[in-house]
C-alpha cells in the first residue's frame, strides 16, 4: 500500500504568518493497485490555486516538488490518485539554459505543456527556495521545449508557446461544434484551431453572456474553448470557458492557462483584442480566475497571475 501524508498549512499566508502548529490528514490510497516502486522517500509536496488573489477561487495544482527516481508509471498513478486537473513533478534540468524540467500529467495521461501548471509549479519552486540563473526569468523545460517563466506586478507570467496547429475549422465541425454547445451555428462569431499541446478549439461568441449561458452536451474527443467580450470599459475584456471529456462526461476547467494563450494569439492576431487585458474565467463554477495577457514589441505574449499555496507538507513516494 502507498501511503501518503500532507502537511496542512493555513492558505494564503507567508511562512512567518502561518500558525506556529498544523494539523496533519495522513491519506491512504486502498483503490489503486499495487505495483512495485522505486524506493519510498519523502518527497516536498505543495498543491497550489493558480490564477486567484485568493484560496479556493482558482484551479488547483498538485506539485511534487523532487520527483528524481520515480517512474512515470508511479507518477501516472499518484496524479490519478489526486484526481487533480493536472500534477507535476519537478525534475533536474537536462537542458543547460532550463532551472528545472517538469513533468505534467492529468489523472489518466502526460501533456507536452499546460498553463496553470507552468505558473503554480513555478510559484511552488520559487516558494521553496528555488533560484534561478536569472533574477527576474525562470525556464522552464518541459516536453513543449524551454518555457521562460517572469515576475509581473500580478505574479508570474508564462511566454505563450508556438501553436502546434492553427487555421480554420471546416464547416462540418463547425457544425457539430455548436450543436454539441447546443447553440445555433449563427451564434459563433468565428472559430479556429488553437493547439498548443492539450488541442483546443477556439470559438468565440458575440457576448461574455453568451458564454455563460452555454450548457455543453458530449464533446466526444473534442477540446472547445469558448470566449465572448465584456462591454467595453469592463474590469475584464472577455469571458472565458474551457470544456473537454473526463471519464466519458464533459467537465469545465476552473481557468486554463494554455487555452488563454492560444486564444491571446488568436484575438490579438485577429484585431479582436489589444494587450494588455484581462480575461475572467470560472465564474459558472463559482470561482474567480483572472488572466493577465500582455504582450512584447517581437510579438511575445505573456499569460499571467497569482498563485496560492493551500497545502504544503510531504508525501511519500
Amino acid at each position: 500500500m502507498t501511503q501518503y501524508q500532507v502537511t496542512i498549512s493555513m492558505a494564503g499566508r507567508s511562512r512567518s504568518q502561518r500558525a506556529p502548529t498544523s494539523s496533519r490528514c495522513l491519506l491512504r490510497s486502498r483503490e489503486l493497485p499495487s505495483v512495485a516502486d522505486s524506493a519510498v522517500m519523502q518527497r516536498s509536496f505543495f498543491e497550489v490555486d493558480v490564477f486567484t488573489t485568493g484560496p479556493y477561487l482558482g484551479n488547483a495544482l498538485a506539485v511534487v516538488l523532487d520527483g528524481a527516481g520515480l517512474a512515470e508509471s508511479e507518477m501516472q498513478r499518484f496524479a490519478h490518485w489526486m484526481n487533480l486537473s493536472e500534477t507535476t513533478f519537478v525534475l533536474p534540468p537536462s537542458s543547460p539554459g532550463a532551472d528545472y524540467r517538469v513533468r505534467i500529467f492529468t489523472p489518466v495521461a502526460e501533456l507536452p505543456f499546460a498553463g496553470h501548471p507552468t505558473l503554480g509549479t513555478c510559484h511552488a519552486w520559487l516558494s521553496a527556495g528555488g533560484a534561478p540563473q536569472h533574477p527576474d526569468v525562470t525556464v522552464q523545460e518541459c516536453a513543449a521545449g524551454l518555457i521562460p517563466v517572469r515576475r509581473i506586478d500580478d505574479g508570474l507570467a508564462f511566454a505563450a508557446p508556438p501553436l502546434l496547429r492553427s487555421g480554420p475549422v471546416d464547416q462540418a465541425l463547425a457544425g457539430h461544434i455548436a450543436e454539441v454547445l447546443g447553440i445555433g451555428r449563427a451564434e459563433i462569431v468565428d472559430l479556429e484551431w488553437a493547439d498548443n499541446g492539450p488541442g483546443w478549439v477556439a470559438v468565440l461568441l458575440a457576448s461574455a453572456d453568451a458564454v455563460l449561458a452555454v450548457r455543453p452536451g458530449d464533446l466526444g474527443d473534442l477540446k472547445i474553448g469558448l470566449a465572448g467580450p465584456y462591454p467595453a470599459g469592463s474590469p475584464e475584456a472577455f469571458e472565458v470557458r474551457a470544456f473537454f471529456a473526463k471519464d466519458g462526461a464533459t467537465t469545465e476547467d476552473p481557468v486554463t492557462g494554455s487555452l488563454n494563450a492560444s486564444l491571446a494569439q488568436w484575438l490579438l492576431r485577429t484585431g479582436r483584442a489589444s494587450a494588455p487585458y484581462v480575461a475572467s474565467q470560472g465564474t459558472v463554477l463559482g470561482r474567480a480566475g483572472r488572466v493577465h495577457i500582455a504582450g512584447d514589441p517581437d510579438g511575445t505574449i505573456w499569460v499571467g497571475g497569482q498563485s496560492v499555496i493551500c497545502v504544503e507538507g510531504h508525501a511519500e513516494l
